[in-house]
């Protein structure tokens, strides 16, 4: 073969191999380069954790309507509504306002000329965000001995905060007889009430105390 045609055809294949090798050489570029990894996606938050108000908690309410030891008897409701805010680690759990209901424990009238006046009430439910729950509370008991004096009591613990209204004896005068106690029990009020039932007036606030802990979602 003439020398320069040999040449000519070397230097064609030579070429066409150059070229048939860039794409592989550059998918070798390619797969040596590493895949990045996409970011992991954000958690996903969930519920938020109820409240959990502990037993002891302090509930102080404002009655609804008067009780009478005379006039009602156990085993009726009454309502009333929280005084004052009940908060959990800085935050509300149960808002003033909130709806509370109870029940009377025990009711019994006075005596013509002797015995005593009994009148007992205890919280049963409270409505927060329109959702009842049922709750355990200390029992606030009020007497009016034979001769007319009056003590009020807290079973379990807690406060009357009301001032107790009652005739002076020999007299025509209401008198204040007492207010509030701290927590622990103990006798709220003691005085000369003219022989009276137990008498808790409308819008009266008194304070119970939780007997267990009860759940508030938020």
């Amino acid at each position: 073969m003439n020398p320069k045609k040999l040449l000519f055809a070397l230097s064609i294949s030579a070429a066409l191999q150059f070229g048939c090798g860039k794409p592989g050489s550059t998918n070798d570029a390619q797969s040596s380069t590493p895949q990045q990894t996409p970011p992991a996606p954000l958690p996903v938050p969930g519920p938020p954790q109820p409240f959990v108000v502990p037993s002891g908690t302090a509930i102080p309410i404002i009655l609804g309507a008067t009780l009478n030891s005379r006039v009602n008897n156990a085993g009726e409701e009454f309502s009333g509504m929280v005084a004052t805010p009940i908060t959990v680690d800085g935050e509300v759990a149960i808002p003033q306002g909130a709806e509370v209901s109870g029940v009377i424990t025990k009711s019994k009238k006075q005596g013509t000329f002797k015995g005593a006046a009994d009148l007992a009430i205890r919280l049963s439910t409270l409505r927060v965000s329109g959702k009842t729950y049922t709750i355990s509370t200390s029992t606030y008991a009020q007497s009016v001995k034979g001769k007319g004096k009056r003590t009020g009591i807290m079973t379990g613990g807690g406060a009357v905060a009301g001032a107790l209204i009652g005739g002076l004896a020999g007299g025509g005068k209401g008198a204040a007889i007492g207010a509030g106690v701290g927590g622990g029990g103990g006798v709220a009020a003691s005085g000369a009430t003219g022989g009276e039932n137990v008498t808790l007036a409308a819008e009266s606030r008194v304070t119970f105390k939780l007997t267990e802990s009860v759940t508030i979602n938020r």
